[in-house]
């Protein structure tokens, strides 16, 4: 895998790259790891929900063809955007899912950060009272009800700290993660985070870590690089 790191790029531009890239792969292409940086924009998933979208203000808004609803990006977090071929490295986009969440708890955890998944909902939390607590959450994964529905996730107690939104095209990945490091997390009260009324976002800074994005940067790069091997 190829690590290329971008800087401060504009979100548009990004998403028009990576749409090329997979694009004009083929079998003997090697995969990438794009990290970068984007001045602030809100993104919509697919199937996003205009009303998700509170107040956006001065901030643009870029419909995306990435699953999930509407979240930031801006300065002070760090986005991993994989170009992997999953038929090639041997595993399904549900493990996908699960390898890109594995290398944010380990990056976390290099913090001395205790990352937690949320059923339901993908991403990675924190405990608000105990970031760096090892006890397992009082939730856990619920049954669905008589009509097959999955029961509405819980947060009690919960912050976010990293968002997923994927695109899979000819067994091919593009768009990734979100880790916030040190931001102005005002922008968030101006949306439902992820479809999430209420649904509270943190970064490390707020947990007490004090770090440069050049390190976390890199550290989760590396845990990508480990994570997603074939």
């Amino acid at each position: 895998m190829q690590l290329r790191t971008l800087g401060r790029v504009d979100y548009s531009e990004t998403l028009g790259a990576m749409q090329r890239f997979t694009e004009e792969r083929d079998s003997d292409t090697l995969d990438e790891l794009w990290i970068c940086e984007h001045p602030a924009v809100y993104t919509q998933g697919f199937a996003g929900k205009n009303n998700h979208i509170l107040a956006a203000g001065t901030i643009p808004v870029v419909a995306t063809n990435r699953g999930g609803q509407v979240t930031y990006h801006g300065p002070g977090q760090v986005l991993a955007y994989p170009l992997v071929d999953l038929q090639r490295a041997g595993y399904y986009v549900k493990e996908y899912v699960y390898r890109l969440e594995e290398a944010v708890i380990r990056t976390l955890a290099h913090y001395g950060v205790t990352g937690h998944r949320v059923d339901g909902a993908p991403g990675i939390y924190v405990r608000l009272n105990d970031p760096g607590g090892h006890a397992m959450l009082a939730q856990r994964p619920q049954r669905r009800g008589a009509d097959g529905k999955r029961p509405e996730p819980i947060f009690t107690g919960l912050g976010k700290i990293a968002a997923l939104g994927i695109k899979v095209s000819r067994h091919c990945t593009y768009h990734g993660l979100a880790l916030n490091v040190a931001m102005d997390l005002e922008p968030y009260s101006r949306i439902n985070p992820c479809g999430y009324a209420g649904l509270q976002t943190v970064d490390l800074r707020t947990v007490g870590v004090h770090t440069t994005w050049d390190d976390v940067a890199s550290v989760l790069g590396q845990q990508l690089a480990i994570r997603l091997a074939p």
